[in-house]
């Protein structure tokens, strides 16, 4: 039993996601109404449904209790460059949802009621707040994900206002803990994707892979948009020169290989090397890079905001800007907490909908949908992010050494 298991936690998950796929498929084509066969899909749900609230309350209180102090410039530099990238991300996420406006097909529609989203700045952030300040305990149990959001951020600075070094390595080692729980709840993806697939095809039929193109189709549009037009402009306007050679270095010999690992966490050694080819300083990126791979979260960010947008398409709501421009910052703040492994991002979605009164079944069904997807996805969706830490932590250094040269002159 034990090497079966070795086995399968080693093989490729994604060929398991896709031959699950293709099961699934084929099953809900030649027995529609054998619906035991989408047991694995109810319980794949229910799992992640269980396991995200607790994920993203330890995820963010750690990251915070765990944060640098003293950072230099170059260190201010770059986390202003992975927030405020990742916020445009969810911006132009937010863009390209409006003009091209996509549905999902999900099961629960019914069940979800005629309820609208927030329509006016007072309503909304009435909202917002109440939700914000819900009972922790509450918050998890119910999965309030603005709730969870803002007190693992109090935890979190907390834990970092006592300086207790014991107290913090144990919230972080809860969190290492979760998340591989969460790893293991990943490696039934493929059962899961089955599950879903059999009930997605024996209830809608082949039309169901026209709406996920259109889905797909949209992620890597906007991630590819981020990639080469975005990122340039930062960089750019950083530091007033060509910013293409450094985007195209970083994307092939970074982003192909995070295509492939699909962990930004993995692809550390890469860019580290890489940072080592561009002559940058070790100190700095020996740092910068795992906190890119942890904050710097372009990718994710597209993922939960065009999908929670898609949610709320598909359920008829008409989400005013101010609330699509909360929804980036929201985005923004979840993508930074993102788990490190395959399809974190995903388990980040119900917080996005639960800002814009999308339940959590509904939004769990998101997920699920997400995992459909996530072969593509997710593995695009890690290119850009990895990639991007080493744009913008040699994009960092470069600027801080042109600073100095200016100095030096001027003296």
């Amino acid at each position: 039993m034990k090497s079966i298991l070795k086995k399968w936690t080693e093989s490729s998950l994604i060929l398991k996601i896709v031959a699950g796929l293709v099961i699934g498929a084929i099953l809900g084509l030649l027995f529609p109404k054998a619906s035991f066969f989408g047991i694995p899909g109810t319980l794949f749900i229910g799992a992640l449904k269980a396991i995200a609230p607790i994920l993203v309350f330890l995820l963010v209180s750690s990251a915070i209790a765990q944060a640098v102090n003293g950072i230099g410039s170059r260190f201010r530099t770059v986390i202003i460059l992975y927030l405020f990238s990742t916020f445009l991300a969810a911006i132009c996420a937010v863009a390209v949802s409006r003009l091209f406006p996509v549905k999902i097909i999900l099961s629960n529609i019914e069940a979800y009621g005629e309820t609208p989203a927030p329509s006016g700045l007072k309503e909304i952030f009435e909202a917002l707040l109440g939700n914000m300040v819900q009972n922790p305990i509450k918050a998890i149990a119910e999965g309030n994900y603005l709730g969870i959001l803002f007190w693992a951020i109090v935890l979190g600075v907390a834990l970092k206002a006592i300086n207790v070094p014991d107290t913090v390595k144990n919230i972080s080692n809860l969190s290492d803990a979760v998340s591989r729980i969460v790893s293991w709840v990943i490696q039934f993806a493929p059962f899961g994707v089955m599950g879903i697939m059999y009930t997605n095809i024996s209830t809608n039929g082949l039309e169901i892979f026209v709406n996920y193109g259109q889905l797909i189709l949209m992620l890597v549009g906007t991630m590819a948009f981020v990639a080469l037009v975005i990122n340039p402009a930062v960089v750019w306007f950083l530091l007033k020169k060509n910013p293409y050679p450094l985007i195209f270095r970083c994307l092939k010999e970074s982003g192909v290989s995070a295509f492939f690992t699909r962990s930004s966490a993995a692809n550390i050694p890469v860019n580290m090397k890489l940072c080592e080819e561009l002559g940058l300083d070790k100190d700095f990126y020996s740092v910068s890079i795992p906190l890119g791979s942890t904050i710097n979260m372009e990718g994710a960010a597209v993922t939960i905001t065009v999908m929670s947008l898609a949610a709320a398409n598909t359920l008829g709501l008409n989400i005013p800007l101010p609330l699509a421009i909360i929804l980036s910052i929201v985005s923004t703040l979840g993508a930074a907490g993102t788990s490190g492994v395959a399809g974190g991002s995903l388990l980040l979605i119900p917080m996005a909908c639960s800002l814009m009164g999308i339940g959590n079944d509904i939004a769990m069904e998101v997920v699920a949908v997400g995992f459909i997807i996530g072969v593509i996805q997710d593995s695009v969706e890690t290119a850009l992010n990895s990639s991007s830490d080493a744009v913008f932590t040699a994009a960092a250094e470069f600027y801080a050494k042109e600073k100095a040269e200016k100095k030096h002159r001027a003296s």
